[in-house]
């Protein structure tokens, strides 16, 4: 029973650091762009110069399966 008089006081201060840190977030603009990404995903990237159709680049440090 005596626990419960540290983990009330605590948990209020927990609650009222993060209702603070969304204040902040929402105050820096974090949320003002909420579909932006969603259709940047979609968005196909240009191709780089010189590159022919049906030939691959290889991208030298990521490992791709099915590249030999």
């Amino acid at each position: 029973m005596e626990v419960i008089y540290t983990l009330i006081p605590g948990m209020i201060f927990f609650g009222l650091v993060f209702v603070g840190v969304l204040f902040w977030a929402i105050r820096k603009g974090q949320y003002e762009d909420l579909e932006g990404d969603a259709h940047r995903i979609l968005l196909d990237e240009d191709e780089p110069a010189g590159k022919k159709e049906g030939q691959r680049t290889k991208r030298v440090g990521l490992n791709y399966p099915d590249q030999d």
